[in-house]
């Protein structure tokens, strides 16, 4: 049995070893001891200026938490089960070390705002970490498009082959759906970065505070409008981890065509060795792990996701300990999605792409066929009449094993006798990309400006970072 210094006031007996253990954080949540001494100074600096405590006892707790602080980074601190979480463990120890001083850091917060703001403020790290990979991203992305304006594939739908498209539009493809999860991210920020600190625990305060001192000193631009809401809110956390849920997804829909290219059926790519493993029997294989894994591991993030919105459903107001489960799946989810990020990079930019194979494959899907029929209208024929002499040609260039491209001027002529000589060049696939040149489409004016925002917006976002 033990005993809470912190609220065991009220209890004659002591906690059970087993309830303990079941209801600790501690072993888990101390990765946000650096948020809770950021957030900490920053309370205890308020109540020296509305004079709530003295400005020698303010000074007196600073200069503690920064003893606590350097203990915990180099690994000196004594971490107690029994104190139950981060925050009870840092305050016995500034405690311990200034006395009396560190027993009124707590004056005018509750464990439930406490959590809230060192909790928001982990997240908002998170996110900035993962805004910073994804940029990284995106400019490797758009580097490699940009190796590859000229190169051409086959563009799919259904997973069957559809219309060719440049190698850098493929790519710059997935620029665009990072760059959407970085802005994503940006507009969740403004949820996350609201401080709670002053709602205590349900309530609001009986002393002069002011919270949005507190909250500019730790980064955070204003503070809750309901104190109930403000200690019972983990929308910040399920919104950051929908961002991050659809960032593995972007992330995994990479990873599956990465794996099928790699395939010799496709042969588009080269795994690098580095981000490959072979067979412990057969050893001709090269295995696609590391996007196999990135793609299973896109499971996890929807899982938490789902775990804290399990979580929430059906908690009246205010605070619930069924709270505490917000924070383990979102440990794994930052790791995770940072990680993925930076590996996806580090992939992308030692793969080798085949564009032989790529062009090759061109010729085999009959991906001209819609480039017959849009010729035969410039000719005066009605689109869906063109659309069925297009689908003779496929069928009859596939009775003789070739391409479309390969029929004789006669034998288009006997499909549709308004084709003339000039067909051959409309069929030629490289012209069929050039042709493309609507707004976001796949010809080189189109992708050659992509490439220009895309740079430009990177640049922009690496400017920002470092200002």
């Amino acid at each position: 049995m033990s005993k809470n210094r912190s609220w065991g006031g009220r209890f004659a007996g002591g906690t059970h070893a087993a309830t303990a253990a079941y209801t600790q954080s501690q072993s888990f949540d101390r990765a946000l001891y650096r948020q809770d001494i950021l957030a900490s100074r920053a309370h205890a600096a308020m109540l020296g200026r509305q004079c709530i405590i003295s400005l020698e006892e303010t000074k007196i707790i600073l200069a503690g938490l920064d003893r606590v602080l350097e203990e915990i980074d180099s690994g000196h601190f004594t971490w107690k089960p029994e104190l139950e979480d981060v925050h009870m463990n840092i305050e016995a120890r500034l405690i311990e070390l200034v006395g009396d001083a560190g027993k009124k850091l707590h004056t005018g917060r509750s464990r439930n705002d406490q959590v809230g703001l060192a909790f928001r403020l982990y997240v908002a790290d998170s996110v900035t970490r993962w805004q910073s990979e994804a940029v990284s991203l995106c400019d490797t992305l758009t580097k490699r498009a940009a190796e590859h304006k000229g190169d051409i594939l086959p563009g799919c739908t259904h997973l069957q082959p559809a219309q060719p498209i440049s190698l850098a539009h493929h790519l710059l493809a997935y620029a665009w759906m990072f760059r959407r999860d970085v802005e994503r991210l940006d507009d969740a920020l403004k949820r996350v970065r609201v401080s709670p600190l002053g709602a205590a625990a349900l309530a609001g305060a009986t002393y002069p505070l002011d919270p949005l001192s507190v909250a500019r000193e730790v980064g955070f631009e204003t503070v809750y409008s309901n104190s109930m809401d403000a200690v019972s809110d983990r929308d910040f956390a399920l919104e950051t981890l929908f961002c991050a849920a659809a960032i593995m997804m972007h992330l995994s829909r990479l990873c599956e065509e990465i794996i099928l290219w790699a395939n010799p059926a496709f042969g588009f790519v080269r795994l690098p060795d580095g981000y490959a493993t072979g067979s412990s029997i057969m050893p001709q294989k090269k295995n696609p792990d590391v996007a196999e894994l990135m793609r299973g591991k896109t499971g996890r993030v929807y899982g938490a996701l789902t775990a804290l919105l399990t979580v929430m459903k059906a908690l009246p107001l205010a605070y619930n300990r069924d709270m505490q489960e917000d924070k383990e799946a979102f440990f794994d989810v930052e790791a995770t999605v940072e990680a993925s990020l930076r590996i996806m990079a580090g992939m992308l930019n030692e793969l080798e792409f085949r564009v032989d194979k790529m062009r090759e494959a061109c010729r085999r899907g009959f991906l001209n066929a819609t480039e017959l029929a849009d010729y035969l209208v410039g000719k005066g024929l009605p689109f869906r009449e063109a659309h069925h002499a297009a689908g003779q040609a496929v069928a009859e260039a596939e009775r003789h094993g070739k391409g479309l491209e390969s029929l004789s001027l006669s034998e288009l002529r006997a499909i549709e006798p308004r084709v003339e000589r000039d067909v051959h060049a409309t069929l030629d696939y490289a012209a069929a990309v050039r042709r493309r040149e609507t707004p976001g489409g796949t010809g080189p004016r189109s992708v050659k400006r992509q490439l220009k925002q895309m740079q430009r917006w990177v640049d922009g976002r690496n400017r920002q970072s470092a200002g």
